[in-house]
């Protein structure tokens, strides 16, 4: 396992966060983001670039760009946000269906909803089910490193 591309829909929110949460805990790694429908070379949404720095994670210089199969086959691991997700990349590249996962699939494996202009409590919420979920992962991961 080299690297991780880390997908939601705008690329606004979920997926810059959870990359640069999963770059803290695992920085020999090589970890990206992108959207299904990304917001294409936008910044991270206000809101959530203000809850991740309150909690000490920068998202400054993210430039949201639109996931490909093309850019999906340059990962080992691909983390979506929603069970959907998943389903909508194994229907455009069925070739990377069994690298796809949730990203929360350690922590509930249910999906971590999208806060794109919802309140800040919403945000924080979300932020709080990434920052786990990027915990479990990096555990997970680290000891297929260490084996």
């Amino acid at each position: 396992m080299a690297s991780i591309l880390v997908v939601c829909v705008g690329n606004l929110c979920r997926s810059p966060a959870g990359e640069r949460l999963l770059q803290a805990r695992l920085p020999e790694l090589r970890i990206a983001s992108a959207g299904l429908a990304a917001v294409t070379g936008s910044p991270a949404d206000p809101q959530a670039l203000a809850v991740a720095a309150a909690r000490g994670v920068s998202l400054e210089g993210h430039v949201a760009r639109q996931f490909t199969s093309a850019l999906g086959t340059g990962f080992d691991l691909i983390l979506v946000m929603e069970p959907h997700h998943r389903q909508q990349i194994g229907r455009g590249a069925p070739q990377l269906f069994g690298r796809t996962l949730l990203f929360d699939r350690w922590t509930g494996n249910t999906g971590i909803p999208d806060p794109y202009g919802r309140s800040t409590e919403f945000h924080e919420a979300t932020f709080v089910r990434l920052s786990a979920a990027a915990d479990a992962w990096a555990q997970r991961l680290r000891e297929r490193i260490e084996e």
